[in-house]
């Protein structure tokens, strides 16, 4: 596999490769549609002079004058009827020309080379340092016909200026992929950083912080990268603890029923040891069926796609069932129970809210104090419905109550271990509040009792 850092220098090459040929393509055509006409008429202007110039001044000898006019930068060819052929100035890199045109230019033509050069594609005329890419004249020295041809000589016009911006140029295309490279290393090293780690998500390794601190969209992704992988550490360690938890609170049970149903099957047991061994059996297997129905709750809370049926609800009505369906519990402890609330209503799921009550108003009964006190108000302020259940209750500490809501967390077992309870319940309450678009806070004060305060919305 390609990393990114060699695609990117690929691409880069590519790019100025190609930007180099579509370069030189677009010049190359310009001159031959454009500046190869120009170029054309100007060298034979160039070259009418220097004839005018010979034939004026007859007794300057012939050889001198071209060898002037080839030292100044030019490349020259004569030609005679009698074949003589003479080159001036520097060498052309293929000196042939057919007769033909010879033989024109001798009888009064003058030959366009330049102009009708033949075009090609990876060929620039300009450069091409043929007899034929040249322009002839005619003229008459001594009462001799000749025809001279000439063309710029490129070498020297190629001056020391010329080869210093042309190094300075190539210096600068060098510095610059060698930059581009150096950045695209810098740019790509967070996104290796971030490919690390996510490898080791992907092995289940959330420790260590993720090295990268720009401050551009790169530095972005890294603080939302970092983000995300301590909520999946603590999710990570929230499902190892909630498999220890549940691990731990199918265990117990099923130690049980197998060791008293041991117990059962010994026919030495007398009738009275056999009655509470299978109460203790009948109870567990209520304790293992009302955990597995949490699990099953909590899951389809915890599923985002499930949507409960939303009706009215009269949150005063579900109370009062609650209250009645438990004064058994109220009366077993002696406790006084008061309710102060009027006729609340609100958009939910009836059996949900329902949930949110029972399990509200069975941990108050059960934490509760014998003669103590169960105080249930409820009021309605700024389009929101308050619901508060008080009791004089063991309590908690202010520790315990930041995790009262947790699942699984059951306040110190030492004090709580007669209560039976698989520390879902407040968890499930929390989950069923915030699918209703409310919240639920808890105060509690150890030896004191707790109050739970649940915020709804108003119908």
């Amino acid at each position: 596999m390609k990393s990114l850092y060699s695609k990117f220098v690929v691409v880069t090459l590519a790019i100025m490769v190609g930007s180099a040929t579509l370069g030189f393509l677009l010049v190359n055509t310009y001159y031959h549609q454009q500046l190869k006409e120009q170029n054309d008429t100007k060298n034979v202007g160039i070259a009418r002079e220097m004839v005018a110039f010979i034939e004026k001044n007859p007794n300057v000898p012939l050889a001198e004058s071209l060898e002037v006019y080839g030292s100044s930068g030019y490349q020259l060819f004569l030609t005679n009827d009698k074949g003589d052929n003479n080159f001036y100035g520097g060498p052309f890199r293929d000196s042939s020309l057919p007769i033909s045109i010879k033989k024109a230019v001798l009888d009064g033509e003058i030959y366009h080379g330049m102009r009708d050069y033949p075009k090609e594609t990876f060929v620039t005329g300009f450069f091409s340092n043929e007899l034929k890419n040249t322009v002839g004249v005619p003229f008459t020295y001594n009462d001799e016909r000749y025809a001279l041809f000439i063309r710029p000589n490129i070498k020297l016009l190629f001056t020391e200026v010329h080869v210093l911006l042309g190094g300075l140029a190539a210096a600068m295309l060098i510095f610059s992929l060698l930059a581009m490279l150096i950045v695209a290393r810098k740019m790509i090293q967070p996104i290796t950083v971030l490919t690390e780690a996510t490898r080791k998500m992907a092995n289940e390794r959330f420790d260590g912080a993720i090295a990268i601190s720009t401050k551009d969209e790169i530095g972005q992704l890294a603080k939302s990268f970092q983000l995300m992988a301590d909520r999946l550490k603590e999710n990570d360690q929230v499902r190892k603890d909630f498999m220890s938890h549940v691990s731990h609170d199918f265990q117990s049970p099923l130690q049980n029923i197998q060791g008293y149903s041991q117990l059962l099957a010994d026919e030495s047991v007398t009738p009275t040891d056999r009655k509470h061994y299978a109460e203790i059996v009948e109870l567990e297997s209520k304790r293992l069926s009302a955990l597995t129905k949490q699990l099953l709750y909590l899951t389809t809370l915890d599923n985002e796609s499930y949507q409960p049926t939303i009706e009215r609800v009269s949150i005063k009505e579900q109370i009062e069932r609650t209250m009645r369906q438990n004064e058994w519990r109220f009366e077993d402890l002696q406790l006084d129970v008061r309710m102060d609330m009027p006729n609340l209503l609100t958009q939910g799921n009836p059996e949900m809210l329902m949930q949110v009550w029972e399990n509200l108003i069975t941990n108050a009964v059960k934490y509760n104090q014998p003669r103590g006190f169960i105080q249930i108000t409820g009021y309605e302020l700024d389009n929101e419905l308050h619901v508060t259940i008080k009791d004089s209750g063991i309590g908690m500490t202010v520790e315990q109550s930041e995790k009262a809501f947790d699942r699984f967390y059951r306040a110190d077992l030492s004090r709580t271990r007669e209560k039976e309870g698989t520390g879902l319940g407040l968890a499930i309450v929390s989950e069923i509040v915030k699918r209703h678009r409310g919240f639920v806070k808890i105060e509690s004060e150890l030896g004191v009792g707790t109050l739970i305060h649940i915020t709804l919305p108003k119908l």
